[in-house]
């Protein structure tokens, strides 16, 4: 099968698309023709430094891509639920940019037919890390929620999710030009920088409930001065502070339940996905490239045809 893989850890173009043995089923397993992949700052992350999460090792060549949807291609013994010729979505960690992934049943879960492949190649990490950090900082009805990188992956997910759950306010950190995107998502967007404080309070003079930190640094220190529950307060990015300021580290937890959660919001219209630009496999530079410019909002896709 053909894979885009790095071999040394560096800028975008240590990527290549190179030949590799074809991946074969065991029990409770099955094999997906991968359509589209997600494209992620955690990619990015990983072939420029090679940083990876505990438990997590590289093997060059290392295969990049951490979701993905498609058509399953061959079953296992033992997997009940899913057939030949099922589309799927999921996850697969460091494996996806590539035309076969196989994966455990417990991994993926069926495609709404109307869902576009792109939409479908996308919505399982943002969207899980997303609904992890919400539900355990118990966002819900009537809730003020503080959200920084709004306009990010997570970030998009993370407002929607907190309007789906019934919170009152949304507010939002972005850069100025993403601000009117905010506003299509029903939140409300402010500017990062000095005065944040100043200026959510403004927004919101009853104070915040919650804050999710998907940007790190001066956006977390601003969160412990307007909210009040430590507890409320939780970040994705910024470990080294957790100590020191009190707050939340939260890390995916990825299950199929909290993926259909997402799929049957997606099915309600109450989550949208915007894709940025979508690039073939042979371009996975291009990709990367796009992802590390940090400009504009929506999601990056990898087609693999």
């Amino acid at each position: 099968m053909r894979v885009a893989a790095f071999s040394s850890y560096g800028p975008p173009e240590v990527l290549r698309v190179m030949e590799f043995d074809d991946p074969q089923v065991g029990a409770g397993q099955v094999r997906v023709r991968v359509k589209t992949a997600g494209v992620q700052p955690f990619d990015c992350a990983v072939r420029n430094s090679g940083w990876t999460p505990p438990g997590l090792k590289i093997i060059f060549p290392q295969i990049l891509g951490n979701e993905f949807s498609g058509m399953i291609d061959h079953v296992g013994e033992d997997v009940t639920g899913f057939n030949v010729g099922d589309e799927v979505l999921g996850w697969a960690l460091m494996t996806c940019y590539a035309e076969y992934v196989v994966v455990s049943i417990d991994q993926i879960v069926q495609k709404p037919q109307g869902m576009p492949w792109e939409h479908a190649g996308v919505i399982t990490a943002s969207g899980q890390t997303a609904h992890t950090a919400l539900r355990e900082l118990d966002v819900g009805k009537g809730d003020t929620v503080l959200i920084h990188a709004a306009a990010g992956g997570v970030g998009t997910f993370a407002v929607q999710l907190a309007q789906a759950w019934g919170a009152a306010t949304v507010i939002g950190t972005a850069s100025e030009r993403n601000h009117d995107y905010l506003r299509s998502l029903g939140a409300i967007p402010v500017t990062y920088g000095e005065g944040l404080v100043d200026r959510v309070r403004s927004l919101s003079p009853k104070g915040v409930d919650v804050a999710f930190d998907a940007a790190g640094g001066d956006a977390l220190e601003a969160s412990v001065k307007l909210v009040e529950n430590k507890k409320r307060i939780g970040t994705i990015v910024a470990f080294d502070l957790v100590e020191e300021l009190g707050v939340r580290p939260i890390r995916s937890e990825r299950s199929t339940d909290r993926l259909s959660e997402l799929v049957n919001l997606y099915i309600q219209g109450k989550i949208n996905i915007h894709i940025r630009n979508t690039f073939p496999l042979d371009d996975v530079v291009k990709a990367h490239r796009e992802v590390e410019t940090g400009h504009g909002y929506g999601k990056i896709v990898l087609t693999i045809d």
